[in-house]
């Protein structure tokens, strides 16, 4: 669509004002008016009302004995309260709101004299409060001007935002300051709510809906954790030096600082980083309560995200899909980037259907476009009637022996043999498939023949591996590889796809204190000759159970399955479909305390992969013959990702 200009924004409001009185001004007769299919911006975003409250969360996490008060701050149109018109909600509930920043430019909350809001950070109260929507901002518990102790996607982190939910269905107080104050009642609202963020915020969107709260009607989660312990472990792995005491102090305010030496305690307790799970992993785990879920959710993630990996919303997704919520889905080549810096225009529009639609009740259409869309190249995206795609099967696929060791084959049909590889912590996905073809001692490939025809892989995989090790502990790694060349966007570089420009778009109405103009983007592509598009990893010591790691024997066989990260990815025709099996993933997973030798029983390894036509689509992708790809090389562009640690700006 044509790029927005605050002139075009102003032509819009100007033609969408004179509509609606010459409406008003229709005789009954002639004004029998079709039923809505879109908000348009007919409210003053320059005269809303900009209004704060404290909400009881009751809760005393900060152990001041007194409840807690979480701060909402609020942008809402003026003119329907006048006409005694009530209006539905779209809030942002995120610790980011003084520490560390919203969006692409890092925008903070600002305020007046008298402490009411003056910029709120991104675009959604410029777009739609003029459409007749509030927008509120809440800021989590311990975090900017509320009370509390951040806890890091635990019940004060949830409640946070819940009671905003509650309060704005009549069933919570709320102050006009922080202590003390005047009662304050929400009577502007109907109540219905739409919950949206990205990275931390989106997850408390997933934690909130995970409640079954009345009044959520529908929540849009981007690259938003699901399970906290998957985003610090991989069965047992461990992911990210720190824990969640680490995180909630970059976050957290100066009053909460010198209050929650006790949660901080309670954070490191509760997160060892032997990966065993504990009680407090457990409070934390969205998808356990999927069932209570009344909301409708729209999912949005980047496939290549290595800071939350897409098994937070593969295993939501799937959980969700099993309690028959109603569910819509984006999926990017990029890594941790909001869809508003990938595919503006398609992005503002589809957001503004479905809020149309989910908290207006506009019959718009959305709900019976395709489920899900999918970036198939840099800016080309095809569209899935639903997702996984129908005919999409799991199928299992065996490694065999090659000619040269830790070479083989994969296919249908299950061998016998072994492959050996040795830990080599200073090596990771990138080495391993840049040498896929070669003999090397710190990994194993498998490989298929030269594809005949396009092989496409839709939803989460598990690899089942049996292994022998040397040593009292091991680590492992499976990864799934597109063995060829691509343009692809370059999620290992800073931008993780996309580059920043200067030249500006506006979406929405602007005040002096609050621009509706952001820096646009573009693709930052890479020439490859290879692309890992899922992985997984394991602590091969959590075999048995996730609840306690037990050291190995050595010469003794193990065997593990390792869940891997929801994909979309078509393996084209000419290139190779691999798997590869090894140790430690540089900057991915921590190594382990030993350097083991590692020998596979191939007979007890296999892949159960989502292929779309299941196994007749492998069967007839792997006939014939196909001109072979070129052999990989260290590459230019993406070599692998840089080293990966929690950003807090997410």
């Amino acid at each position: 669509m044509p790029k927005r200009t605050r002139f075009t924004t102003r032509r819009t409001l100007a033609t969408a004002a004179v509509a609606v009185l010459t409406a008003l001004f229709l005789a009954p007769s002639t004004a029998r008016a079709a039923p809505p299919r879109e908000s348009r911006p007919v409210y003053s975003y320059a005269g809303a009302v900009r209004e704060s409250v404290w909400v009881d969360t009751g809760l005393d996490e900060d152990g001041d004995g007194r409840t807690d008060r979480v701060a909402a701050d609020i942008v809402r149109p003026a003119e329907p309260a006048r006409q005694g018109r009530k209006v539905p909600v779209i809030m942002d509930a995120s610790p980011y709101y003084s520490c560390c920043g919203r969006g692409n430019e890092s925008q903070v909350k600002t305020y007046d004299a008298n402490g009411r809001v003056v910029r709120m950070p991104l675009f959604l109260d410029n777009y739609f409060v003029p459409r007749g929507y509030a927008f509120v901002g809440v800021d989590l518990a311990g975090t900017n001007r509320s009370d509390g102790c951040v806890d890091v996607g635990g019940r004060s982190d949830v409640q946070s935002a819940k009671a905003v939910v509650d309060w704005l269905n009549g069933r919570a107080r709320a102050y006009t300051s922080r202590t003390g104050g005047t009662p304050v009642r929400a009577g502007w609202t109907n109540g219905r709510t739409g919950m949206i963020g990205k990275s931390w915020d989106g997850t408390i969107a997933n934690g909130v809906a995970a409640t079954g709260v009345k009044g959520l009607r529908t929540i849009v989660p981007i690259s938003a954790i699901s399970s906290w312990y998957d985003y610090y472990f991989a069965q047992g792995a461990p992911l990210y030096d720190g824990g969640p005491g680490e995180l909630a102090g970059y976050v957290e305010s100066d009053d909460a600082r010198s209050h929650c030496a006790a949660v901080h305690r309670k954070l490191a307790d509760g997160s060892p980083r032997s990966g065993d799970w504990t009680p407090l992993w457990t409070e934390r785990d969205y998808v356990e309560d999927a069932a209570r879920v009344r909301a409708s959710v729209f999912a949005v993630h980047g496939m290549q995200d290595l800071n939350v990996r897409t098994k937070h919303f593969g295993q939501w997704w799937d959980a969700l899909a099993a309690h028959g919520v109603e569910r819509k889905l984006w999926l990017s080549q990029t890594g941790h980037v909001d869809p508003f810096d990938y595919r503006r225009g398609a992005w503002v529009d589809t957001l503004h259907r479905w809020f149309d639609h989910e908290l207006l009740g506009y019959d718009n259409g959305v709900d019976r476009a395709p489920v899900a869309d999918v970036e198939r190249h840099p800016g080309q995206w095809v569209t899935s009637r639903s997702w996984p795609p129908r005919g999409t099967r799991v199928t299992v696929l065996h490694p065999a022996p090659g000619a040269r060791a830790g070479v083989g084959t994969l296919g249908l049909r299950p061998a016998g043999g072994t492959e050996t590889l040795t830990d080599d912590p200073g090596l990771g996905e990138g080495d391993w498939a840049a040498h896929l073809t070669a003999s090397t001692p710190e990994k194993a490939g498998f490989l298929t023949a030269p594809l005949t025809h396009g092989l496409r892989l839709s939803g989460s995989s598990r690899v089942t591996v049996t292994a022998t090790p040397t040593t009292a502990s091991a680590h492992l790694s499976a990864v799934l590889v597109d063995l060829g060349p691509d343009t692809i966007r370059d999620y290992a570089d800073r931008g993780e796809g996309i580059t920043t420009l200067t030249d500006r778009t506006c979406w929405g109405a602007s005040t002096a204190g609050d621009s509706a103009c952001f820096k646009e983007t573009r693709a930052k592509t890479a020439a490859v000759d290879y692309t890992v598009f899922s992985r997984g990893w394991a602590d091969l010591g959590h075999y048995a159970s996730l609840g306690k790691g037990v050291p190995l024997t050595p010469g003794k066989p193990y065997t593990i399955t390792l869940d891997l990260a929801a994909t979309d990815h078509v393996v084209p025709k000419g290139h190779r479909l691999a798997l590869i099996v090894a140790g430690t993933d540089k900057d991915l997973i921590d190594p382990p305390a030993t350097r083991p030798t590692l020998t596979l029983t191939l007979s007890g390894t296999r892949a159960a992969l989502p292929l779309t036509g299941g196994a007749a689509a492998f069967t007839r992708a792997t006939a014939g013959h196909a001109p072979a790809a070129p052999a990989p090389t260290t590459l230019d562009g993406v070599r692998g990702p840089h080293t990966v640690r929690h950003i807090p700006a997410g």
